[in-house]
């Protein structure tokens, strides 16, 4: 695989940002723009215990999905203050995944500022919370509603995988589902090209984020986030300015996840097995095509 660290930007103005980055869908990390945020400071484990404890959130392990698993189905349920007290013990291998808590404390959007100078359509009844304990992963995947996401890091360090969705093809991507089939767990240490050869043709962009960093990732990136450290981060969605981007974020929801559900309660487990194969067979098209050219 061919790796370039993400550009890192303390400030950028909004001229800056839209020509160099949005508009061209590259990623950036903006390390100050949380800087002078009340969450900057005020948002910990104990703060959020006290106002939403009470909350039952769905739990996630580092397992891959199974054949019976629908998409965004939860491994557990228990209540949000329980899971805290796990994760601030010692390392838990579970994350919660697309919470909304300021469905249940609204008071919190009081302690952030959405950064209209650089996006516009951002979806402010959705900003959501992604929560892991140290060593958990949020595997290989892009975002199925292919919003922009401007994803800030509090508390701890995460590990960031990032690729163009033009580099599908060589990570295995399965039809009608916006996940993998190839492992990127450990990647940094070893990755699985024995088994996934055409991983070594890819081109991804990583970094580490840190307390306060703020990653903008453009509509349809790949991305795979390991927990160095136990904390969370807050994303903000904006939609697609084009009409075309709405029009395939909404494809995504309706379609491409509808079809994939109803054929895993079909059949399972055919259908688990032939999107692997699939996904391996343009794989190994695209690396014949690309020898012959050379």
């Amino acid at each position: 695989m061919h790796l370039t660290s993400i550009d890192r930007v303390e400030s950028i103005s909004a001229e800056v940002f839209r020509k160099q980055y949005y508009e061209p869908r590259k990623p950036v990390v903006i390390t100050g723009l949380s800087r002078d945020w009340p969450a900057y400071e005020k948002w910990t484990w104990d703060y959020f215990k006290s106002i939403v404890g009470q909350q039952t959130v769905g739990l996630y392990n580092n397992e891959r999905a199974g054949a019976r698993t629908l998409v965004n189905g939860a491994d557990a349920y228990i209540s949000f203050g329980e899971y805290l007290d796990m994760v601030k013990k010692g390392p838990v291998q579970l994350r919660i995944f697309l919470f909304n808590i300021f469905q249940h404390a609204p008071q919190l959007v009081q302690d952030f500022t959405w950064p209209d100078e650089l996006a516009s359509g951002f979806l402010k009844k959705y900003p959501m919370l992604f929560v892991g304990g140290a060593g958990s992963i949020a595997h290989m995947h892009y975002d199925i509603d292919m919003s922009h996401i401007f994803h800030t890091q509090f508390i701890g360090r995460k590990r960031v995988l990032l690729l163009e969705n033009s580099q599908s093809p060589y990570i295995y991507r399965m039809p009608f589902t916006v996940e993998s089939a190839a492992s990127f767990v450990n990647w940094h240490e070893q990755l699985d090209t024995d088994h996934f050869p055409a991983l070594r043709q890819a081109k991804a962009l990583t970094t580490i984020l840190e307390h306060g960093d703020t990653l903008f990732m453009p509509g349809g990136y790949w991305h795979h986030m390991e927990y160095i450290d136990s904390g969370f981060a807050m994303s903000l969605r904006a939609l697609d300015e084009t009409l075309a981007g709405k029009l395939n974020g909404l494809y995504h929801l309706v379609g491409l996840r509808g079809m994939n559900n109803l054929l895993i309660r079909l059949a399972p487990e055919w259908w688990y097995h032939y999107k692997r194969k699939v996904a391996r067979k343009r794989a190994e098209r695209l690396l014949r095509t690309e020898f012959v050219i050379e």
